[in-house]
C-alpha cells in the first residue's frame, strides 16, 4: 500500500513536472541574459566546415562574452573551437583550410592564435602592444597581415617636477591637436595611427608595412601573387578635413611603396582583389553631399585603370563583397525595405537574389546586421534572423537553404513571444508609401483594447526591419502593441527617399510617423487615450519633435535626444561632420536653420508628461542635450524625470542590465500615466 502511494506520488509529480515544462510564458527581463546569436560565420574553403563566434552575456560580469565554435554544413559535429574561457572572435582559414587564425584576450591584450585543424591544436603566435584588426590570410598560407594602432607622443610635452615618492598626484592631462580626438563607447583617442603589419603564420617577427602620419584600416586584400596588398584610407595633405574621402591604396610588401589606386571624391573602401588577380572589386560613391547616398559596388582593373560602376541598376546600398572562385562574379549584401539580402552580381551587372533575411545580430532593437562567407564551391554561410530569433547560422548548398544551429531553442520554445505584422500605408504629405511594423502582446485578443507605444528608430539614415528585438518583445509582453515605422529618412528604400531630410530634418517624417498612428487608429488597434511615444537618438528627436507639435500622447519617453542643433554640433564626438550635410553652413553662419529645426524650439508647446534618459557617457548626444529638455520641462512645470545611467556611452543597451534599465524605466513611467480600459 506504501509503495502503491510512493508510486503514485512520484507519477503525479513527473505529470507535474511535465506539464510545467510546456506551459510557456512571456518573455522576461532576465531572458536577456540568456539569449545567444552566431557572428562573423566562416566557411572553409572546401564548404564542409564553418567556424563562427557563438555570442552570449555573462550576467556575473554583465556584458557580451564570445567563443569560436565549429560546426559541419551539415549540422552535425557541433564542437567548441579550444578549451579557453577567453574571447575569440575574427576566424579566418588559411587557403587550403588546414588552420583557422584567430583573435583573442589575454592577461596583457588581444594577440593572435593559430588553430591547426588536424590535431586541435592550437599556439599564441604574437605579442603585440596593441590588439589586431582586419587579419587576413596570404594566398600561399605562409603570412597574415593585419592592422594596429601605432602611438604617437602628444602634441606638446611639458616639464612637470618630479612629485615626492609615494605622492598621489592627478593623472597627467589628456593633450591633443586632432580634429577627431575621441569616440562615443571609445573615449579619448591616443594619439597615433593605424598602420598595415605582416607576420609569419607560423609566428616570429611582427614587420610594418605602411608609414606615413596616416590611418590605414579597413578591408585588407591580397593579390594572388602575394606582392602586394589593397587598403583603404586617406594619405592626402588635408586628410583631417576630408573625412568622408578615402582612396584604395596598394602597397608593395617588401619594399613598402604606396600607390593610389583611386583619386575620387568621396568614400572608396573595402577592396576585393579577384583570384586571377585581374580585377578590383571595392565599394564607394562619388561625394555629393547631402544626407544619404548609396554606396555602389564598383569594378576596376588590377592597375586602377577602367573603373565602373558595376551595381548602378540597384538602387540600394551595398556591402560584404567576397569574389566567387572562378573571378566571375562578387557576392554582397544590400538591405532592401527593411530585410536584409544576399545577392550575387556578375561582371556585366546582371544581379541575382540568393537569399533574405541576413542579419540578427543587434539584439536590443531591429536593426540591420549580420555576415555571410562563401566556400570555393559557392556554398554560404551566412547569420540567419526572424522575428521570434535571434541570428542562427544558415547554409546555402545548391540553392537550398538549411538552418544548422537553434542556439536558442532551449529558450524561446518556451516563451511566447509578441506577433510581428507588416504594414504599409499612405502618407498624408505626398501620398509616399511607408512602411512599418506591428508588434502584439502575447495571446493578443483583439477584441480587448490595449496601450499603444510608438518606437521611432535612431539615424535617422537607417533602417528596423522584420528581425528580433528584444526590446520589442519586452514592450508587448508588458501588454503594449509596438508599432515601429520606417519614415522618410530611412534607408532600404532608395537614395531619393533616404535623402528626403536633406536641410528638412526633422520634417515629414513627422508626418509619416503619426499618419501611421491614425491608420492603427482607424483599424481598431490603437485608441487615441491609449498613446505613448519613445525612441532613442534619433527616435529621441523624433520623440521630442512629436510631443512639441501635439498633445495626443499620455507620456513620453525622450531617449540620448538632439535638443539643440547648435549645442551638439559642437559638442559631439562627430561635430565636424554635420555642417552641409545636414543643414547649410556652420551653425554661426545658419544659426536661424539650426535653431528652426532644433526642437528645444518647440519645448514651449510641450504638455505631455516626459521622461528624459541619457548615458552619462554619451559622447554622440551629450547627456547636456537632454538636460536642457529636462531643465526647460521643470521650468515650466510640465511633469518630467531625468534618468541619467552611470557609465552608458550612446549605446545604452550594449550591458545587457542597461538595456533591462531602458526598458523598465520606459514602462515605469508608461504605467504612472495610464489609463483603465
Amino acid at each position: 500500500m506504501q509503495n502503491n502511494i510512493i508510486y503514485s506520488l512520484i507519477f503525479f509529480t513527473s505529470i507535474q513536472i511535465g506539464i510545467s515544462q510546456n506551459v510557456k510564458s512571456n518573455f522576461s527581463y532576465l531572458d536577456v541574459f540568456d539569449l545567444e546569436y552566431v557572428n562573423n560565420p566562416q566557411i572553409s574553403p572546401k564548404g564542409d566546415w564553418v567556424v563562427y563566434q557563438r555570442m552570449g552575456f555573462d550576467i556575473m560580469k554583465d556584458k557580451k562574452k564570445g567563443d569560436l565554435w565549429m560546426i559541419k554544413t551539415d549540422g552535425t559535429k557541433h564542437q567548441k573551437l579550444t578549451s579557453r574561457e577567453v574571447n575569440e572572435s575574427s576566424a579566418v582559414w588559411s587557403p587550403n583550410g588546414s588552420r583557422i587564425a584567430f583573435v583573442s584576450s589575454t592577461g596583457e591584450g588581444s594577440e593572435i592564435y593559430m588553430y591547426w585543424v588536424s590535431t586541435g591544436k592550437i599556439a599564441k603566435i604574437s605579442q603585440l602592444p596593441f590588439g589586431p584588426g582586419s587579419l587576413t590570410w596570404a594566398p600561399n598560407g605562409q603570412e597574415l597581415a593585419f592592422s594596429m594602432h601605432v602611438p604617437e607622443k602628444p602634441p606638446v610635452a611639458a616639464k612637470i617636477p618630479s612629485k615626492p615618492k609615494g605622492a598621489k598626484w592627478a593623472d597627467a592631462p589628456r593633450i591633443t591637436n586632432r580634429l577627431k580626438h575621441e569616440a562615443d563607447g571609445r573615449g579619448y583617442i591616443k594619439p597615433g595611427f593605424s598602420h598595415i603589419f605582416v607576420i609569419s603564420a607560423d609566428g616570429g617577427y611582427t614587420r610594418q608595412i605602411t608609414s606615413g602620419n596616416f590611418n590605414h584600416r579597413g578591408t585588407i586584400s591580397w593579390s594572388p601573387d602575394g606582392k602586394f596588398l589593397l587598403f583603404s584610407g586617406n594619405r592626402n595633405e588635408n586628410w583631417e578635413y576630408e573625412f568622408r574621402n578615402s582612396e584604395i591604396y596598394s602597397v608593395n610588401v617588401k619594399s613598402g611603396e604606396i600607390k593610389a589606386l583611386t583619386n575620387r571624391v568621396g568614400p572608396n573602401y573595402s577592396p576585393k582583389i579577384s583570384p586571377d588577380g585581374k580585377f578590383i572589386a571595392y565599394v564607394g560613391y562619388e561625394d555629393k553631399v547631402q544626407t544619404h547616398q548609396t554606396t555602389y559596388l564598383n569594378l576596376m582593373q588590377i592597375d586602377g585603370s577602367d573603373k565602373k560602376i558595376l551595381s548602378k541598376k540597384l538602387d540600394r546600398s551595398v556591402s560584404n563583397l567576397v569574389w566567387d572562385s572562378k573571378s566571375k562574379g562578387i557576392y554582397f549584401s544590400y538591405d532592401d525595405k527593411g530585410n536584409s539580402k544576399i545577392a550575387y552580381i556578375n561582371l556585366s551587372g546582371k544581379i541575382n537574389k540568393l537569399a533574405d533575411n541576413l542579419g540578427g545580430t543587434s539584439l536590443g532593437r531591429p536593426y540591420a546586421g549580420g555576415s555571410f562567407s562563401v566556400a570555393k564551391n559557392g556554398n554560404i554561410a551566412y547569420t540567419i534572423s526572424r522575428p521570434n530569433f535571434p541570428a542562427e547560422l544558415a547554409i546555402i548548398k545548391s540553392d537550398a537553404l538549411k538552418k544548422i544551429t537553434k542556439l536558442n531553442d532551449d529558450l524561446l520554445l518556451y516563451r511566447t513571444l509578441g506577433k510581428v505584422e507588416e504594414l504599409w500605408y499612405k502618407s498624408s504629405f505626398d501620398q509616399r508609401d511607408i512602411q512599418a511594423w506591428v508588434v502584439y502582446p502575447p495571446n493578443y485578443d483583439k477584441s480587448k483594447k490595449y496601450p499603444f507605444l510608438v518606437e521611432n528608430h535612431g539615424g535617422p539614415i537607417l533602417n528596423y526591419g522584420d528581425r528580433f528585438s528584444a526590446e520589442m518583445q519586452l514592450y508587448a509582453a508588458a501588454g503594449y502593441i509596438v508599432f515601429y515605422p520606417n519614415p522618410r529618412g530611412s534607408t532600404s528604400y532608395g537614395e531619393e527617399f533616404g535623402n528626403l531630410l536633406y536641410n528638412n530634418y526633422p520634417g515629414e517624417d513627422y508626418n509619416d510617423v503619426m499618419d501611421g498612428v491614425d491608420v492603427l487608429i482607424g483599424k481598431g488597434i490603437a485608441h487615441e487615450d491609449q498613446l505613448y511615444v519613445t525612441g532613442g537618438s534619433a527616435g529621441g528627436i523624433m520623440t521630442a519633435w512629436i510631443i512639441g507639435k501635439n498633445n495626443r500622447f499620455e507620456a513620453a519617453v525622450v531617449a540620448k535626444p538632439v535638443m539643440n542643433w547648435i549645442s551638439k554640433t559642437l559638442v559631439a564626438d562627430n561635430y565636424y561632420g554635420y555642417a552641409n550635410t545636414r543643414y547649410p553652413g556652420q551653425p554661426w553662419e545658419n544659426f536661424e536653420t539650426y535653431w528652426k529645426f532644433s526642437p528645444l524650439s518647440l519645448v514651449g508647446n510641450i504638455e505631455t508628461p516626459t521622461m528624459v534618459m541619457v548615458g552619462m557617457n554619451d559622447l554622440r548626444t551629450p547627456p547636456s542635450e537632454a538636460k536642457q529638455l529636462y531643465h526647460a520641462l521643470k521650468l515650466r512645470k510640465i511633469e518630467t524625470v531625468l534618468v541619467e545611467i552611470p557609465g552608458a556611452s550612446h549605446g545604452i543597451a550594449s550591458k545587457p542590465s542597461n538595456l533591462i534599465t531602458k526598458v523598465a524605466n520606459t514602462l515605469a513611467w508608461f504605467e504612472k500615466y495610464k489609463k483603465e480600459n
